[in-house]
């Protein structure tokens, strides 16, 4: 029973860890640490988000309010991440400010949206987003380690632009509340009801052939 509790606590902590690695990684950066130790940091992170899925579908406790955390997690962590990045290279984002706030004003917009129709923020968990999570994740440790990373920065950018796009219309077509939508073709399908399934045909009721004694009573 311990093990098992164990067991089902250790997602909450994996995700509750990444959100506090965000604060710990701006501090990294204005006690001036080390590219490659902050860039340690993201890589710690991203092996987090990429197992505490994997751990809690094993161990059966992926249930809605561990999505919903591990999300929250990750936006707490990677907004800690570029007001890190922001300190480390002020150029970096002033190069990029059309596409940071662009990503910066979807992010909200889905976020009212979303608080406002289901009661929480969604948590779809979209192979875009895992995509995007990867990019992002890559293009961060790159700029950590090196000054040149305008091209990844912007691709991240990028995705990130379209993947809050895609969020944004799952909650427009999603009628309630889903996690791990993966599509839209899969949100689409869950908005749309099962097909009726066909009226049973009714079976033809065979009289009885009227046997010997029917035929003497006529």
């Amino acid at each position: 029973m311990q093990i098992s509790l164990r067991k089902k606590q250790l997602p909450w902590l994996m995700a509750a860890a990444r959100a506090l690695l965000g604060p710990i990684l701006i501090l990294g950066q204005l006690s001036q640490w080390s590219g490659a130790t902050l860039a340690s940091l993201i890589v710690t992170a991203l092996i987090s988000d990429i197992f505490d899925g994997i751990l809690a579908r094993r161990w059966h406790c992926d249930t809605p309010a561990v999505r919903l955390f591990d999300s929250m997690a990750d936006t707490a962590f990677y907004l800690c991440t570029a007001l890190a990045l922001w300190f480390r290279y002020p150029h970096l984002w002033k190069t990029h400010i059309l596409l940071f706030g662009s990503l910066l004003t979807l992010e909200a917009a889905r976020f009212f949206y979303d608080f406002a129709k289901f009661g929480k923020p969604a948590s779809y968990h979209s192979y875009l987003a895992k995509s995007w999570g990867l990019l992002l994740a890559t293009a961060v440790i790159v700029a950590f380690l090196s000054p040149h990373a305008d091209t990844l920065i912007s691709a991240a950018l990028l995705l990130g632009i379209l993947c809050d796009l895609e969020g944004l219309i799952m909650s427009l077509i999603l009628p309630t509340w889903h996690r791990d939508v993966k599509t839209l073709h899969h949100a689409y399908s869950l908005r749309t009801p099962p097909p009726f399934p066909p009226a049973a045909t009714p079976r033809c009721r065979v009289s009885a052939l009227p046997g010997p004694s029917t035929l003497e009573a006529r």
